[in-house]
């Protein structure tokens, strides 16, 4: 724990894994990187992708850096010990793929292909993102405390704002478009790739602004790494192209202060009931 990082709440902290020498890890699920009694499911993408790159650097093979990791949440881990097991599935020259799962209490609760190599780092040819504003305008509210989904406790670890325009539930306002904006940084150090993985599932639930709010688990979660981020604010822009009966899609477009994209996101999650 160091001077800067009070608490020992940075994402690298919370990411630290203990080798068991035989492909499997384990780490301790923290509570400042939880919504009320669960992890964040962006926090586990990182942890998961940590494991990965852990896995191949014990195997001696070249540095990497995660690029793609699509997860399907089979259950619900509760805060405190977990173990991750690692199964190299191909390795390639530009690409290699690890298979994670992550345990507790014997059971299965989040398994995920990891995707690895290096990710790009000079300016793309060619690239299209949502326009918004690089920081959050003075008074956008924080997303700390209590919350709809429970206590955030990312509240300690993130600077996480919102775009009020975009997030109508906040004020009582009911039927408003699935879409959001953010802006999220980490509250000890810099962004990494590991971060934009966490910004890519950073917002509240976007079925929201339908009047749908509470607790909306993931079932499954995609998530592509496209640069490191530059140092700065990420800007998070977030929208469902269906909300339809319990299911409800959600994708996130994360762009750095730069301007780059850094993260793309998508996940099919279940909606809450609509409030009366």
């Amino acid at each position: 724990m160091s001077a800067t990082d009070p608490g020992g709440a940075s994402l690298d902290a919370a990411c630290a894994i203990r080798s068991m020498g035989d492909g499997s890890f384990t780490a301790v699920l923290r509570a400042e990187w939880s919504i009320g009694a669960h992890p964040h499911g962006g926090f586990l993408l990182a942890l998961l992708a940590r494991t990965a790159i852990a896995s191949l650097h014990e195997r001696g093979e070249p540095p990497a850096e995660p690029l793609a990791i699509s997860a399907e949440f089979l259950h619900a881990p509760a805060l405190g010990p977990v173990l991750l097991r690692a199964d190299l599935r191909k390795v390639g020259r530009r690409a290699t793929v690890v298979a994670v799962r992550l345990e507790q209490r014997g059971r299965s609760c989040v398994e995920a292909r990891v995707t690895t190599g290096r990710l790009p780092m000079r300016r793309p040819e060619w690239s299209d993102v949502p326009m918004m504003p690089a920081e959050p305008p003075p008074g956008s509210p924080s997303i700390t405390g209590e919350t709809s989904e429970g206590v955030f406790g990312l509240g300690k670890a993130c600077d996480v704002r919102v775009d009020p325009a975009t997030a109508g539930y906040l004020s009582g306002r009911v039927g408003e478009p699935p879409r959001m904006r953010l802006w999220v940084r980490p509250r000890h150090g810099l962004a990494d790739p590991y971060f934009a993985l966490l910004a890519g599932d950073i917002n509240p639930p976007v079925v929201a602004n339908l009047g749908r709010v509470g607790w909306a688990p993931t079932v499954q979660l995609t998530a592509l790494l496209r640069t490191r981020p530059a140092p700065g604010w990420l800007r998070v822009i977030v929208e469902a192209r269906a909300v339809h009966e319990s299911w409800f899609d959600s994708d996130a477009t994360v762009v750095d202060s730069q301007g780059r994209l850094v993260c793309q996101a998508r996940q099919l999650a279940l909606a809450p009931t609509p409030s009366s």
